[in-house]
This record gives structure tokens, C-alpha cells and sequence, in this order.
């Protein structure tokens, strides 16, 4: 089994048809939710506040600098995930496909490295000799 991310993106547009709508996608996600319980996959799910409530911490430079949302600039902002163990990506997909939404968004089916594809002893980070990872 393997861990994939499916992460909701949307727009301002579809954003806005969302909210005009929750009450009836609620009700369908926690659905959605059961049957991902059912079928033995469901590891987490959750939604992300509205970005104008977010910061952006930018390392274009030389030192860091900090945004506050909404970000004109971003096109599509991601606005919660689910994270499924299935057996493949096709699984994952198929999951992906059945996520009750609105017209214009996205959703985004990423695979969760596992441990032992991130080989710390070579990240030159220091972190894996103090158990901070």
C-alpha cells in the first residue's frame, strides 16, 4: 500500500461557488468520507482556512520575507487535502474522481514518499542524528 495526497485546488470563482453551495457538499464529503472508512483507505482529510487569513514566507531573497493573503498573484490556491493508503496511483485517481466538488476545481493526486525513499544520512541536514525527524 502507498500513501497518496489528493489536494483540492481551487479558484476565486470556484471558491465562491463552494461557499454558495456547502451545505449540500458537506453532507456529500461526509459521505464521501464513510465510504473512504468503508473501503479500509481513509488515513486523514482536512480543509484549509481562507487565505486571506495565511501568510506567505517568500526565500526569494536573502533573507525572508513574510505576505500576508490573499495573494493576488496565485491563480489557484489549495484549499484542503485527503490522505488515502491504496494499493496504486489508478486507485488513488479513481478516489480522486468521485471527491464531491464544484465546476472549475481541481484536485491534485500526489504520492507520499515513503521513509526509506528519503536517505537522511545524505540530506546534510544534521536532523537525523538528533531524532528531530
Amino acid at each position: 500500500m502507498a500513501k497518496y495526497m489528493l489536494i483540492m485546488r481551487g479558484t476565486d470563482e470556484s471558491n465562491a461557488a463552494l461557499l454558495a453551495g456547502f451545505e449540500e457538499l458537506a453532507a456529500s464529503t461526509y459521505k464521501y468520507i464513510e465510504d473512504l472508512v468503508k473501503a479500509g483507505v481513509f488515513v486523514a482529510a482536512e480543509g484549509l482556512d481562507d487565505a486571506r487569513q495565511g501568510v506567505v514566507v517568500d526565500f526569494s531573497g536573502e533573507t525572508p520575507v513574510v505576505t500576508d493573503g490573499p495573494y493576488g498573484e496565485t491563480k489557484e490556491l489549495f484549499g484542503g487535502y485527503f490522505l488515502l493508503d491504496v494499493a496504486s496511483k489508478q486507485e488513488a485517481v479513481e478516489w480522486a474522481k468521485r471527491i464531491p466538488t464544484v465546476t472549475g476545481a481541481k484536485i491534485e493526486v500526489r504520492r507520499v514518499a515513503g521513509d526509506d525513499e528519503t536517505p537522511l544520512e545524505t540530506a546534510g541536514s544534521g536532523l537525523e542524528s538528533n531524532g528531530q525527524i
